[in-house]
């Protein structure tokens, strides 16, 4: 699970969000513990998405 996670965030393709936190955290910490992190944040974003129905941080803001 942790590395189909990693590859689905390898190339910054989790949304702006989630491209924006892993910019901030290589920044700060290196690539590879930035792919980590928001690997984690995604796995977190499906949790609530399935339990929910609906992931409410990356609704559009009306």
């Amino acid at each position: 699970m942790r590395w189909a996670a990693i590859e689905a965030v390898a190339n910054c393709r989790g949304g702006p969000k989630l491209r924006a936190d892993f910019h901030r955290i290589a920044q700060r910490r290196g690539t590879a513990k930035a792919r980590t992190a928001v690997a984690r944040k995604l796995l977190t974003l499906v949790y609530y998405g399935l339990r929910d129905g609906e992931i409410r941080c990356l609704a559009e803001a009306s």
